[in-house]
């Protein structure tokens, strides 16, 4: 697949980049991608949440009335999961939600998310450009220029590069990564895929393994 590269005032260069099919255009495998979101999305998880159980709560463990001859339910102690204030039965308890997924099935995933993106005329793919200073002026005006201002876009570049990452950190729908941190949830998630031509040939070389 042929794509023209743009400049990043929304021109035409004349350079002409080839995406290649072992990436670009494959069969996309929906369940590949359904793991490697569920992974990444997992991974996002804390695991702090908690709740007191009976043995952890503070407060007494006398019986609080006798047995029998009441007329009430029988009770025992003020801590007990019945009572207002009482432990939580089966409360949550910190605990890892993360898990492993092999690296074939995750450059699988990717190569599918990619195709998708391919297929539906979602790449842009911009010449190598970095900005003279951090403004956040610049990264809107870029967008604005390529006509995807009101998209959700994700910027790959082929290095890190602090003075695009730090003009785009204040828009809300501009999200800019490296090659390498290039992951499925991610690629689904934006809008237009903004590639610059040196990131096409790192993430064909290390998808191409």
């Amino acid at each position: 697949m042929e794509v023209n590269v743009f400049n990043i005032a929304g021109k035409e260069t004349g350079a002409k980049v080839q995406l290649s099919d072992a990436i670009f255009g494959i069969e996309p495998n929906d369940h590949a991608v359904y793991l490697d979101v569920k992974q990444y999305l997992a991974n996002q998880r804390q695991g702090t949440h908690k709740s007191k159980q009976r043995n952890e709560i503070a407060g007494s463990t006398r019986k609080l009335y006798k047995q029998k001859g009441t007329g009430g339910a029988r009770a025992g102690s003020i801590k007990s999961p019945l009572f207002n204030g009482g432990g939580r039965v089966f409360g949550p308890q910190p605990r890892d939600y993360s898990f492993k997924l092999n690296k074939k099935l995750k450059a699988l995933a990717r190569k599918s998310a990619l195709t998708y993106k391919a297929k539906d005329n979602n790449i842009v793919v911009l010449e190598d450009f970095t900005f003279d200073a951090v403004k956040t002026k610049s990264y809107i005006k870029m967008v604005t220029d390529l006509n995807v201002a009101g998209e959700k876009t994700l910027l790959v570049l082929p290095a890190a590069n602090q003075t695009v990452y730090l003009s785009s950190r204040n828009i809300k729908k501009a999200k800019v990564i490296t090659a390498d941190q290039l992951n499925t949830y991610d690629v689904l998630n934006a809008g237009k895929l903004l590639l610059t031509a040196g990131s096409v040939k790192t993430l064909e070389e290390a998808l191409s393994k």
